[in-house]
Order: structure tokens, then C-alpha cells, then sequence
């Protein structure tokens, strides 16, 4: 028997009608006070056009577990689990569609805001695919559906049992691996990001494991201009580094188009 999985927002919503998630029932609370929006309503169209069951439903429903001390702007739904794939049969598709690869590693991120952060920049700067442990990391559920803007249904997720291996993996397949970590001597901006990349993010409290350091081509920096912080947020780090590698592809696509013609 198929397990349905609560998601709740407007937004979130919105995603997965658009990228045609498998939605069992959708509730709308009838008491809601809010003034009904453009998106109130583009919700309510989009789910009679996909011919969605649509409930109205009294706030009691809310006080699920999962609900009731959450954002849910009056709105939540059964989805079916979201689908997780292997990179080993996502990454050959990529070069196939002459796609130029960029990646993302996440080492144990746990924290399910910071996940969710995460994965709505790298849907918006052009990541390719996110790869994570299959243990020790926040889980794909309502709330890094939400923290995502439901940006988790526009960008594949790749869960592995070994990341070491994947990550070795990787290197054979003609990536560059590029690790995050204070503790480097070189800044992210001398890095070219313009070839296959991978980019590893680590843990909130630990960083980067030393046995995927290792494997790294290059360990970068960002470095601070205040005493007694030490490092920046992950998902603040991963804006940075993902938007330099957008700023520099860009002006390689720019350059190659300007020789063409």
C-alpha cells in the first residue's frame, strides 16, 4: 500500500501541481482569515484542472503533528513520496543532453532549513543534481519541502549509501570536486568553476569530513572580515560559491557565442 506524505503552503503546493507530483487530497481550511491572493487562487485552478480532490475542511484538521505549529496558510495535502534517483544513472544522461555538470554534495547537512535553503539556490543557480547520505541528513518531508519554496521538485536528489565512493566515482566521470572549509588557504574566486564541477558542503557543527577533503581537487575559503566568527551558515556559503560559478559559465557562454559569430 502506497504511503502518502503531508506537504503544506501555498507555494510548495503550487510546484508540485506544476511538475505533476502525485497528489492524493488537497484541504483548504474553510476558517482561514487570510485575504485570498493570486496564488490562493492560482491553487484552487490548478487543482480543478488536474482534476485534484478538493476539500474544505474545518481547522480541527489542522492539529495534525505536523501541522499545527507550522506555516500552512490554510492549505495541505497527501503527496506521494518524492523520488529519489542514484547518480550513477543520472549523470550520464547529463553529458548525453551536453549539459556541462555541476553538482552538489552535502555532507551530513541536518538542519532542515539550511536543507531547504540549499536546494531552493541551487534549483534557481542551475545544480544539476544534489547527492546526499543516505543516513545522517535532514529529511525530505514537509518541512524542507516548505523551507524549499518547493524548490525540492524541480531538482533531482540523489541518495547514496557511500559518498566516498560516489565521490570517487565522480572524479573518474571528469568532475572536479571542490570542497567548502575555512581551514583552506585559497579563496573560492581563484577556482575556474567553468568545467564538470562538484561542490562539497559540510555539516553544520563539523564541516567537511577529512576522508572526503582528501579527495577533494581544491579546498576553498571565503574568508571574513570580523574577529570571532568562524565560518559562515552552510546554506549562506553555498549561495556564494553557486553564484560564482553562475557568474563565470556565463561569461565563458558569452565569450564561446561572441567567437562563433
Amino acid at each position: 500500500m502506497k504511503t502518502f506524505q503531508i506537504i503544506y503552503g501555498i507555494h510548495p503546493l503550487i510546484e508540485a501541481i506544476k511538475e505533476k507530483k502525485i497528489i492524493k487530497k488537497l484541504f483548504f481550511q474553510k476558517e482561514i482569515n487570510i485575504k485570498i491572493g493570486a496564488n490562493y487562487k492560482k491553487l484552487l485552478y490548478l487543482s480543478k484542472q488536474m482534476n485534484i480532490p478538493v476539500h474544505f475542511v474545518s481547522k480541527h484538521r489542522f492539529d495534525h503533528d505536523q501541522l499545527k505549529y507550522k506555516n500552512h496558510q490554510g492549505v495541505f495535502a497527501l503527496l506521494s513520496p518524492i523520488k529519489t534517483f542514484n547518480i550513477k544513472n543520472l549523470l550520464p544522461t547529463f553529458y548525453k543532453q551536453h549539459k556541462n555538470p555541476l553538482l552538489l554534495v552535502l555532507d551530513r547537512i541536518t538542519d532542515v532549513k539550511n536543507f531547504g535553503s540549499i536546494i531552493r539556490t541551487a534549483a534557481c543557480s542551475g545544480v544539476h543534481s544534489i547527492i546526499i547520505p543516505n543516513k545522517s541528513t535532514a529529511r525530505i518531508n514537509s518541512d524542507s519541502i516548505k523551507t524549499s519554496s518547493g524548490a525540492l521538485f524541480k531538482i533531482p536528489i540523489c541518495k547514496e549509501n557511500n559518498i566516498q565512493t560516489t565521490i570517487r566515482y565522480l572524479i573518474k566521470s571528469g568532475l572536479q570536486i571542490i570542497s567548502a572549509t575555512e581551514k583552506s588557504d585559497i579563496s573560492w574566486y581563484k577556482i575556474d568553476f567553468s568545467g564538470p564541477t562538484a561542490i562539497i558542503l559540510g555539516n553544520e557543527e563539523n564541516g567537511i569530513s577529512s576522508k572526503y577533503l582528501k579527495l577533494s581537487s581544491y579546498q576553498v575559503k571565503i574568508p571574513l572580515s570580523i574577529q570571532g566568527i568562524s565560518s559562515l551558515n552552510v546554506s549562506v556559503v553555498c549561495g556564494i560559491l553557486l553564484y560564482e560559478v553562475f557568474r563565470q559559465r556565463k561569461i565563458k557562454n558569452q565569450i564561446e557565442s561572441a567567437v562563433k559569430n
